[in-house]
């Protein structure tokens, strides 16, 4: 099988191991292009185990992004979130890698928002061992520590997952997001908050550049009051550029933005995610960042051509 061919059979692996690790879609799919171009100048024939070795690739490179990106959020401005991967449930866009990777239940937003929470080595670990099944003694190789380090980075990081307050999926989730934009619909603040959970909350993620919450809303009135301020401000506009989508595998809402008009300022693009709880909304995300939406597909995009060798093709 040529090299290309073996190399696309693990493209989803390699992306769901890189989306997990980073929580960027852009760094997810650079650190798999740069697999690929570390592959295509290496002596193929020499590696055992193709899987194996990519996925080291991808890992060490994932690491270095994780750790730049601890430096980058000390200036970031409010809240930080992982980039969503959404696209509209009307979109005509072609299946892409990343649809089947946001399918597991471990790539839903809450659980990457826990993940999030892990300091580098921790969520490498973790993800590696528990989402991958990665042995140790190779995980080791990659953080440059002893495979008992290992171990119990990957262990602290599963104790801190496992306390962490993050529901999974919710049977109700679809209903319960409905019920939800149609009472933002209705402009009513009392039945807004009849559609939040008791312990709702909403993170905002704008890096500056637009209107969000920059610390984190806690209880269903703060949340309600400040969906209602939006819609006070934007008018219908609002939800007249907004369409139900599909966030990470759950239902969310795309807005692709509007220019405004003569009564109500323009807004630029931004994504809803949620999280359901006990059959009501839990958790608001409020991706309103555009450096952290190119995750984010609402018409065809052409087909992604398959890699080719270094320098025969700008890949």
């Amino acid at each position: 099988m040529p090299i290309v061919n073996e190399f696309e059979a693990h493209r989803s692996h390699l992306l769901s191991v890189a989306y997990r690790l980073t929580g960027s879609v852009a760094d997810a799919e650079d650190a798999v292009q740069e697999s690929w171009l570390r592959l295509a100048g290496a002596d193929a024939d020499a590696i055992a185990n193709l899987r194996g070795w990519l996925t080291t690739v991808v890992s060490r490179l994932c690491l270095d992004h994780l750790r730049s990106a601890s430096v980058r959020r000390e200036s970031y401005v409010g809240q930080w979130l992982p980039e969503p991967v959404a696209v509209t449930l009307t979109g005509t866009a072609p299946p892409e890698p990343l649809d089947a990777v946001v399918q597991s239940e471990d790539a839903r937003m809450a659980a990457m928002v826990v993940l999030d929470a892990l300091g580098p080595d921790q969520r490498v670990a973790f993800v590696l061992h528990d989402g991958f099944g990665v042995p140790f003694g190779e995980i080791a190789d990659i953080l440059g520590t002893s495979a008992s380090g290992a171990r119990q980075l990957a262990s602290r990081a599963r104790r801190a997952v496992t306390s962490a307050d993050a529901p999974t999926r919710d049977a109700d989730h679809d209903a319960a997001v409905r019920l939800l934009l149609a009472a933002m619909a209705s402009g009513d603040l009392q039945t807004v908050v009849d559609a939040l959970h008791p312990d709702a909350r909403l993170i905002g993620d704008a890096g500056g550049t637009t209107r969000t919450a920059v610390n984190v809303l806690h209880g269903p009135d703060k949340v309600a009051r400040f969906y209602l301020g939006l819609a006070a401000r934007y008018g219908e506009l609002m939800m007249r550029f907004s369409e139900p989508a599909l966030v990470n595998g759950e239902l969310g809402l795309i807005s692709g933005g509007s220019p405004g008009d003569a009564t109500h300022p323009g807004f630029p693009a931004r994504v809803a995610g949620f999280t359901v709880r006990d059959g009501k909304v839990w958790a608001v995300y409020d991706f309103a960042n555009p450096a952290k939406l190119t995750g984010v597909r609402t018409e065809q995009a052409p087909p992604t051509p398959p890699p080719t060798a270094p320098g025969t093709h700008p890949y």
